[in-house]
């Protein structure tokens, strides 16, 4: 801290007081000593006389306040009056101090200002890291399908129109939803989730939209509702194929007027919420079956994202798993730079992955805390995946947006992978004549520019590799 203060017998008294307290402090005989100090010195709180010739307190406060991360500032004068503190506070000081005054007491306003400014510097933190581990280059997607998601993202977080995200759980919808809220002009503003499974139906008409009290038997307080805590933000309704036909009615009317009702209320209350809902289900089934209102669904499905399950994008689940292990080796204790051997990186790409994301997380996360060291082997996974359950192929071809010539080169590949490299039995495998097999495999090479001669003939006939 720096203390400010030109009589000579005060500012010594107060930096020996504060020293013994436990702070570090430095001092200056005049404001403006002081405030070239303070551009200098990033000081968290600074204490400061108001009387001092040429510049004063007020002056002094003005200067602090332009700085790039100003301290906090506590006022200390013999000229004690309201307006002099009115005015102080006004300026930016965090408080004001009245002489005569007990050490004690600037000690006390001292531990204050340090204490909130630790809260704050926490709560900056924690918004940065918020943003970071939801913004748009923290999502994987190395596949085309997922390359597809995030730009659409990208050009959808700026609007206010609803988002519909569909897929199979355990896909990161509400990764997705995040998303969306923390690269929008709202990520200052609340994220509220709810998933409407978890909620008993009786239930979710208070969650959503409040009650006051006495509405029903133990309605005993006012409650805001999840849509009136979500304003001027984003209110993510998770399983949104779970909600009631009443209840649709009641969503539907709040994405029309911008208002909500609580539960014993004479009157709306008006709210700026931005929606985005997600299921697994399919919605045009309900539609179909009358489960599910067409007018909501409208509603909500503005901007339809859907997100493909991780067996239909091969090509993710490896980054997944290293961008996974990373945050799991940081929480270890001491921290561990975990990678997976070839084996198991075989079998996580060899897996179906019916849980998906969530799934390949907990897959993870029990490797790490089975294996020793760093290194998760084979035998760290559990026991369906290394049973090396064939993925489906041709679905995640399609998802990938395979060509036919593409997907001829993977399997011929993978077919000479699974026969250790044998060309014959390769080639006897996919029906092949040995020259085509050859043929291929030499233009396969030169596309990766691996080789730039002429192909080289196959072996003699009788001949094995």
């Amino acid at each position: 801290m720096l203390v400010v203060e030109d009589d000579p017998a005060m500012r010594d008294l107060l930096t020996e007081e504060l020293s013994d307290a436990g702070y570090t402090v430095e001092a200056a005989p005049t404001a403006a000593a002081g405030l070239e100090l303070a551009r200098v010195t990033r000081f968290d709180l600074i204490i400061t006389d108001l009387r001092m010739p040429e510049m004063d307190g007020f002056d002094l406060i003005r200067g602090v306040m332009q700085l790039p991360e100003p301290p906090h500032v506590v006022m200390i004068t013999a000229f004690a009056s309201i307006e002099t503190a009115i005015r102080a506070v006004k300026l930016g000081a965090y408080d004001y101090i009245a002489k005569p005054f007990e050490i004690e007491e600037l000690l006390l306003v001292a531990d204050k200002a340090f204490g909130e400014r630790a809260l704050r510097h926490k709560v900056a933190r924690l918004q940065r890291e918020v943003e970071e581990r939801f913004g748009i280059d923290n999502i994987i997607a190395k596949s085309g399908a997922m390359r597809d998601v995030v730009s659409l993202v990208q050009r959808i977080a700026g609007s206010t129109a609803s988002v519909l995200v569909t897929g199979e759980s355990g896909t990161g919808k509400e990764l997705i939803a995040r998303a969306i809220h923390y690269n929008s002009p709202r990520a200052n503003g609340p994220f509220v989730g709810v998933n409407l499974a978890a909620v008993p139906e009786g239930l979710i008409e208070s969650e959503l939209f409040g009650h006051k009290r006495g509405a029903f038997t133990d309605a005993r307080a006012d409650k805001p509702g999840l849509f009136v805590e979500a304003d001027a933000g984003t209110i993510f309704l998770d399983e949104i194929g779970e909600l009631a036909l009443p209840l649709q009615a009641k969503l539907l009317r709040v994405l029309q007027e911008h208002e909500v009702r609580p539960l014993g209320a004479t009157r709306n209350q008006r709210v700026d919420v931005r929606i985005v809902a997600a299921t697994n289900r399919n919605l045009e089934t309900m539609l179909a079956d009358g489960s599910f209102r067409e007018d909501l669904y409208y509603r909500l499905n503005v901007i339809h994202l859907d997100l493909p399950p991780l067996r239909a994008r091969p090509e993710d689940v490896l980054p997944l798993a290293e961008h996974v292990l990373l945050q799991l080796g940081a929480r270890q204790n001491p921290p561990r730079r975990m990678r997976m051997s070839p084996e198991a990186q075989r079998l996580m790409l060899a897996y179906n992955w019916p849980g998906n994301v969530r799934e390949l997380m907990n897959v993870l996360e029990r490797g790490v805390a089975l294996c020793q060291g760093e290194l998760i082997a084979d035998d760290d996974l559990p026991t369906h995946v290394r049973e090396k359950r064939p993925a489906d192929f041709l679905g995640a071809a399609v998802a990938r947006r395979m060509t036919l010539a593409e997907l001829e080169r993977e399997f011929i590949e993978r077919v000479l992978e699974d026969e250790a490299g044998n060309k014959t039995r390769a080639a006897q495998r996919l029906g092949l004549d040995r020259k085509t097999l050859y043929r291929k495999l030499d233009e396969y090479a030169r596309a990766r520019g691996e080789i730039s001669a002429p192909a080289q003939a196959p072996p003699a006939s009788g001949e094995t590799e």
